[in-house]
């Protein structure tokens, strides 16, 4: 059975906050700002839990309470507050409430309760697992990179011409993967052509072959991808790295779906479905001459963009997880997780080399452990800064607040040229909350 947690408070930045620490450990969430539309959303869907603020505009946490109790008089809730009365703490706890907790709130002992309250109810939270023979595995709770294994997937029901951008690191290959291997053409061959690490002066013999004779070295007719590749998908890696005139030739394929081979004059025909990708901003490209913007445009028929890891810190614990087990097997070991220190420092580091910066830092970290937990002194240094690890019971939810929360107000300031009074409006706060949040956070216009 699946379970879910609702949290309702009227703090964006603090929900935000939240539901990232809590799906890092596998713990699915939604959230509202507004009450009644919360309780709209309880009579629709079923929870396993429900945190929510003391104090709201427009109803209270007391209200709220007494109205879900008539909904769903067995949901467990949770109050928190930061501005609590000794009086409104027994009110909740009188009206049903489970616990109490004062912000900030201590986000080891929540969890903990948290987990048991899932336990008790026998509910476990969906990891998406995408498996990718051959490539390995897409590991995510993320909405974002769901929705983009769903596109992905239809994607493959095509043989429109598809690209994936990302940052390097990022899993592109493994999208490129799921397009072949949900097609038609699963059966038919996959066939990758790294545009960066092969020279120039073999590109072209290496994609279009060639027939003996065709210069010095062709001793004999030699196919190229294109023909190899024939009744399946050719993968164009690091197509940003392309010259223009092979692009050209490139673009001839892509709109009449024939070529020749070097040193030949015989019209070939081919049926092969192109996808690309690339680390590369294609636009900027274009706009600087490198790249043609008609070929940009036949091969973004569909396009994929993935996020970094920064920006769905919620994968990173569940990938570290799928890590350590993949890699307690390949080095025969045991090891059974990791201490809170660690899970702090992986959830703090901004993982620029992204999902593979993350995968190898887990396997030396799985190589260096003598123990049952992987610490601190297992993973690389440079990963705390050469400090000790922060040794404390808590993950970095204020972290996660302020960062989220500056994100938020540069945002909305961004949108309306840096005025606060508007920017304020568009945060639904007050111009003294904003100056307040603005000045504890070093933003200043």
């Amino acid at each position: 059975m699946e379970g879910r947690i609702l949290i309702i408070d009227d703090e964006q930045e603090y929900c935000i906050s939240l539901k990232k620490l809590l799906v890092a450990h596998d713990i699915n969430c939604d959230y509202y700002l507004d009450p009644v539309s919360a309780i709209d959303k309880i009579q629709q869907c079923s929870y396993s839990l429900l945190i929510s603020d003391l104090k709201m505009p427009g109803m209270s946490g007391i209200d709220l309470l007494q109205r879900i109790r008539e909904i769903q008089p067995a949901l467990p809730i949770i109050m928190v507050s930061g501005y609590a009365s000794t009086d409104s703490v027994v009110e909740a706890m009188q009206c049903g409430a489970l616990n109490f907790y004062e912000k900030p709130v201590p986000f080891q002992k929540l969890l903990a309760e948290i987990k048991k309250i899932i336990e008790k109810q026998g509910l476990a939270n969906t990891i998406d697992r995408t498996e990718v023979n051959g490539v390995g595995t897409i590991i995510t709770v993320n909405d974002r990179m769901k929705h983009l294994i769903h596109i992905a997937r239809k994607a493959a029901t095509t043989d429109a011409p598809v690209i994936v951008t990302g940052k390097s690191g990022t899993g592109k290959e493994l999208f490129t993967s799921i397009i072949h291997e949900c097609s038609h053409r699963k059966d038919g061959p996959f066939i990758k052509m790294n545009c960066a690490a092969i020279p120039e002066t073999l590109l072209e013999s290496e994609l279009f072959g060639y027939d003996k004779g065709a210069f010095t070295d062709a001793k004999k007719d030699q196919k190229g991808k294109f023909e190899i590749a024939d009744g399946g998908t050719l993968f164009f890696d690091e197509i940003g790295d392309m010259s223009l005139q092979t692009q050209a030739k490139l673009l001839r394929i892509l709109q009449e779906g024939e070529f020749e081979r070097l040193g030949s004059h015989q019209t070939r025909k081919v049926n092969v479905r192109f996808v690309a990708a690339t680390n590369q901003n294609l636009q900027e490209k274009i706009q600087a001459g490198s790249f043609r913007e008609d070929l940009f445009f036949r091969l973004s028929v569909i396009q994929i963009e993935i996020p970094s890891l920064s920006e769905r810190p919620d994968d990173i614990i569940p990938l570290s997880r799928y890590y350590l087990d993949t890699f307690n097997h390949k080095y025969h070991k045991q090891i059974q997780g990791f201490s809170e220190d660690v899970m702090n420092v992986l959830l703090l580091h901004t993982w620029p080399g992204n999902v593979r910066e993350l995968k190898n830092c887990i396997e030396r970290s799985v190589i260096f452990c003598e123990n049952d937990l992987i610490t601190c002194d297992d993973i690389p240094p440079h990963y705390h800064n050469g400090k000790e690890c922060i040794e404390n019971d808590s993950p970095p939810l204020q972290s996660f607040y302020d960062s989220v929360s500056r994100e938020m107000i540069l945002n909305a300031l961004d949108k309306v040229q840096g005025s606060r009074t508007k920017a304020a409006e568009l945060l639904n706060i007050s111009r003294k909350t904003l100056y307040l949040r603005m000045k504890k956070l070093g933003i200043s216009i």
